[in-house]
């Protein structure tokens, strides 16, 4: 159960960040006047989402924010392609199984 709730909490604070991010520059450069105030703030209130529910989660912080960089990577390329089309090339790819491969190392290898 603990790990679900682990997976639960990652997930959320994954998904608030990058969405947050992507809020908060669609604000910046899409919006002008009181809706790029009302997105800005929006993107704000998912970062600070985002910074409870990475903290809720009931693991030491050494081994959740690795785990948290490896589930970040994946979840911002799909928020990246949904909110402004792109699609990782083979670099990005290539970096992010080893960002991937390095946050599992980090969370999950017993020293």
């Amino acid at each position: 159960m603990k790990y679900l709730i682990v997976f639960g909490c990652l997930f959320v604070a994954t998904l608030a960040e990058s969405y947050g991010d992507a809020t908060i520059r669609i604000g910046l450069f899409e919006r002008t006047g009181a809706p790029q105030i009302f997105t800005i703030f929006a993107g704000a209130v998912l970062l600070l989402v985002y910074g409870v529910m990475l903290n809720l989660a009931p693991l030491p912080f050494g081994r959740i924010v690795g785990l948290y960089i490896a589930t970040l990577f994946l979840v911002w390329q799909v928020v990246a392609f949904v909110s402004f089309r792109a699609v990782p090339n083979a670099p990005i790819l290539l970096g992010g199984a080893l960002i991937v491969a390095g946050g599992l190392i980090v969370s999950f290898w017993k020293a």
